[in-house]
């Protein structure tokens, strides 16, 4: 069972501002609470204890939450990008030292109703590196970046898509601390770079989810994601 989740919660949200010139976008309010605590719920719901959070600007008040709202009985720490912000995998790379070999991660904008559980088994009897979840879109809720094929990612790319790329990436992996092997310290690079690296390695194992992802990185993905929340 894998029992820690790295939450990526620092980006600059620009498709949110002006709400997001003064708070972090964990910090929302959705449904009644900020988001950050709906997502508290959802991966105590799926077994994990261990939480580390990656954060950028304004991280300082996503702490201030947690600690004083820290109902959920998770073992939460943090790890700041500093100066510089350093990209998804850069910010992943600095917080391994608090990971343990082998963690989930989730980008703190997503709200991802799979299970969590059967995901990290598939990994697991994978031997695989790492593990991308994908969804089959068609472009329905965002553009789709993955060409998908026989339980097998072929292509992963969310600048040059093109009409074979029918799945997205749905937003929850699995990493083994070995995919950043090839990256260095404070070096500042994305996720999609891990994941792109781990392919041509043929060490992605691909995962396909049937349920929708909900989000929070556009006001459209706040409203839809309000509601399915207030139900």
């Amino acid at each position: 069972m894998i029992d820690t989740l790295v939450l990526l919660a620092g980006g600059l949200a620009t498709r949110l501002k002006p709400v997001t010139e003064t708070i972090p976008k964990s910090m929302i309010e959705v449904a009644g609470k900020p988001f950050i605590g709906h997502q508290f719920l959802l991966i105590k719901n799926n077994g994990i204890s261990n939480v580390i959070i990656c954060a950028g600007k304004f991280g300082e008040m996503i702490q201030e939450f947690t600690e004083k709202n820290n109902s959920f009985d998770l073992n939460i720490k943090y790890s700041f990008d500093g100066s510089k912000l350093l990209g998804t995998g850069g910010a992943l790379k600095k917080a391994l030292e608090y990971t343990g070999e082998v963690f989930f991660v989730m980008y703190g904008d997503s709200y991802l109703t799979a299970d969590f559980v059967e995901v990290g088994n598939y990994f697991q009897s994978s031997g695989a590196n790492g593990l991308m979840t994908v969804y089959r879109n068609d472009n329905k809720f965002d553009k789709s970046n993955v060409e998908f094929a026989d339980g097998k990612i072929i292509r992963y790319d969310k600048k040059a898509t093109d009409d074979k790329m029918k799945f997205i990436d749905y937003g929850l992996g699995i990493l083994n601390k070995r995919a950043f092997d090839d990256f260095k310290e404070q070096e500042v690079f994305d996720l999609e770079t891990v994941y792109q690296s781990l392919l041509k390695k043929n060490e992605l194992a691909g995962f396909e989810v049937k349920e929708r992802f909900y989000e929070i990185g556009s006001f459209k993905g706040l409203e839809e994601t309000g509601k399915f929340l207030s139900e």
